[in-house]
């Protein structure tokens, strides 16, 4: 595995696939790789870094060794991207479980209301190095 920080996120999720487009975008080092959550790498990740409890909700994010879930995944992403979405990380004075309850809330309805596809994603070839564990 490379050094840069992979995000693992739901595969069919319209939401999704729309953050990580929205990353890749913002992200023009390429520090960011991606993963679906119903790849075999994800399996073998969220075992590594014991995660319990993931489901095709959890967002997670895997970055110099630690593992971040949830809103602490979104937040620690947006600290990295260009332009000012680091400032997003004053949301870190919430506390923690509202910020997840909200997170939460979110990630249980985001097939109602943005979709979702029958097959994860597959990226263009522009974008396809991005990718990590899946069969393309």
């Amino acid at each position: 595995m490379d050094n840069r920080h992979i995000v693992i996120f739901d595969g069919v999720c319209n939401l999704c696939n729309g953050a990580v487009n929205f990353i890749i975008k913002r992200d023009p080092d390429g520090i960011f790789a991606f993963t679906p959550i119903q790849s075999d790498l994800a399996y073998e990740l969220t075992e590594q870094f014991n995660i319990a409890n993931v489901g095709l909700d959890t967002l997670l994010l895997i970055k110099n060794d630690r593992c971040y879930v949830f809103s602490d995944a979104a937040l620690e992403i947006a600290r990295d991207l260009t332009g000012l979405w680091f400032l997003f990380n004053v949301v870190r004075i919430v506390p923690r479980p509202i910020r997840d309850a909200v997170y939460r809330l979110i990630a249980r309805n985001r097939y109602k209301l943005f979709g979702r596809t029958d097959v994860c994603m597959v990226p263009s070839k522009e974008v396809r190095s991005r990718f990590v564990g899946i069969k393309t």
